[in-house]
């Protein structure tokens, strides 16, 4: 979660890179970047002409280059984002060449969900060297707690510890579940409040029935 918020403030502070390659077996993190790049580096007007979405299976690696190095339409830069770069695991060796000498000008996002580059090789490299490669790593269930209370602290709300790991049984460790399932709740209940179990089976819809904390 540092990398992330470092890589956002970077970016609000107009330290924007021409490359990110977001990759790694956690999409809730890739998806986040991707969609903070595309909501705020161009204004709504420059959006138009200069903000490209691309999807890697209906694109080659040649398609996403020759779009990456257009020039920007009356804006200083130009958003090429890549929805799941991961179709393009056979092939993407060849961002090589753009990636050791991209377009300033270009702000190219490439969304590599559930895989991750070899850094031994010279693409990685070049990635690293040219942009920021950001890897989002699978949280371990016992650590998918501490990302509640942090998720929520950030929000202005608490947790209780048994609604907590009430979440984590039913969920899992899939950050954009539990993600979805804290936003309805924080649309129910005012900031500032705690939320507790009774929250969770109410608005949820964990049946009491089957909830192993009470079975226990």
């Amino acid at each position: 979660m540092d990398e992330v918020i470092k890589i956002v403030n970077d970016i609000k502070a107009g330290n924007i890179k021409p490359i990110y390659f977001l990759m790694g077996e956690e999409p809730y993190y890739i998806d986040k970047l991707s969609d903070y790049i595309e909501e705020n580096i161009l204004s709504e007007d420059e959006k138009g002409f200069n903000q490209t979405v691309m999807y890697g299976r209906d694109v080659s690696v040649e398609d996403i280059v020759s779009t990456a190095k257009r020039y920007p339409m009356m804006a200083e830069r130009q958003v090429v984002i890549v929805k799941e770069a991961q179709d393009l695991t056979k092939t993407i060796d060849r961002l090589e060449s753009y990636a050791e000498n991209p377009m300033a000008s270009t702000v190219l996002v490439l969304c590599y969900k559930y895989k991750t580059l070899d850094k031994r090789k010279k693409v990685t490299k070049m990635l690293a060297k040219s942009g920021v490669i950001f890897e989002s790593k699978k949280l371990y269930e016992n650590q998918v707690g501490d990302w509640i209370k942090r998720v929520l602290a950030g929000k202005k709300y608490a947790i209780e510890p048994k609604a907590s790991a009430m979440l984590v049984e039913f969920l899992g460790t899939d950050l954009s579940k539990i993600n979805n399932e804290l936003e309805k709740l924080q649309i129910i209940l005012p900031k500032g409040s705690t939320i507790s179990p009774k929250d969770i089976e109410e608005n949820i819809g964990f049946s009491k029935d089957f909830n192993v904390f009470e079975l226990r």
